[in-house]
């Protein structure tokens, strides 16, 4: 059994990707970069090929079916860069993974805190020697209330964590958990953005949420609410947050993720021009926060992400030694 990574990172994931090739007895070739149609080839005789987050289209997808490849596995939880029905439909397996959802949900918690004590605003007027506090008042987060979008195993693992802070918490999923009504009030998602000081979204990328933050969203918050996205760029329509962040209406964004962030993020673009012209606006802004969607990434998430990806795909072909 023999799959080829793309994308790996020499300087962290190398030594996972060793350790468990080795225990779990799979043999692997990779290079650094994402999969293109030009290196296609890099995984002739192979069966499966273990990539990040690089969009992989029909004709990607016909590349390897031709050279034999019936596994697309993802290092990340979310794969909406792969069209994954047409692989399907092809007869090629497309698969994610899962690792600690305390990784995401600790760096909301960080967000969260970011942005209600107006710490961007604190650090650039530091940058000046400016040190005075107007304009820098801020609030306690167990007198707010937070609204949860997303209640799987990060949306569920963050409000556990909030408990510790006392604040009242909204939660909007089509599935509810039972095992959370104790902690968190289950809403729909009209009641959550009219009532909640801050909203996190923790949702998947499909075509139903696709914009599931569009104007009309915006329009319904409270004068003031911050925003806080840990999730996947596609959730938020970024014309409009840009629209309610100059009009004043939101107070604040904390943004792990954007839209058009493929072939920009986790890559060294310095001194380049880059084809996302709302990032440079959002990043104008004193009230906003950008980070380039590394909430996931703590040691143990990495270790995770390499482990599971080796163990989906040997589950995948019947070839997993329990």
């Amino acid at each position: 059994m023999k799959m080829f990574v793309y994308g790996l990172r020499e300087y962290d994931e190398r030594v996972f990707f060793d350790t468990f090739s080795k225990q779990y007895g799979i043999d692997f070739d990779s290079c650094g970069e994402k999969p293109t149609l030009e290196n296609a080839h890099l995984a002739e005789g192979c069966q499966a090929i273990n990539i990040l987050t690089a969009p992989v289209d029909k004709a990607m997808i016909d590349r390897y079916y031709d050279m034999g490849i019936r596994c697309i596995m993802t290092r990340t939880i979310g794969y909406d860069h792969i069209d994954y029905v047409y692989a399907r439909e092809k007869g090629i397996g497309v698969l994610n993974i899962t690792y600690s959802p305390a990784t995401v949900a600790d760096y909301t918690v960080m967000m969260i805190l970011l942005g209600i004590r107006k710490f961007k605003y604190i650090r650039l007027r530091a940058a000046v020697q400016d040190y005075t506090l107007e304009g820098k008042l801020a609030c306690e987060l167990g007198n707010l209330t937070v609204g949860i979008v997303g209640t799987g195993r990060i949306g569920a693992c963050l409000a556990r964590e909030l408990t510790g802070f006392g604040c009242r918490m909204l939660a909007y999923d089509p599935f509810p958990k039972e095992e959370l009504r104790d902690i968190v009030e289950y809403t729909d998602m009209d009641r959550l953005l009219r009532e909640s000081d801050v909203i996190t979204l923790h949702a998947p990328a499909t075509q139903e949420n696709y914009h599931i933050l569009d104007a009309q969203a915006f329009a319904k918050m409270r004068p003031g609410t911050g925003l806080v996205n840990c999730a996947r760029g596609p959730l938020v329509d970024s014309e409009a947050m840009i629209d309610a962040i100059e009009s004043g209406h939101l107070g604040f964004a904390c943004l792990d993720t954007v839209e058009n962030e493929f072939g920009m993020y986790y890559y060294n673009r310095m001194g380049e021009p880059l084809n996302n012209p709302q990032l440079a606006i959002l990043n104008s802004h004193p009230n906003v926060i950008t980070t380039p969607h590394m909430a996931f990434y703590t040691r143990e998430a990495v270790s995770d992400m390499v482990e599971n990806s080796i163990i989906g795909i040997l589950d995948h072909f019947g070839q997993l030694r329990r």
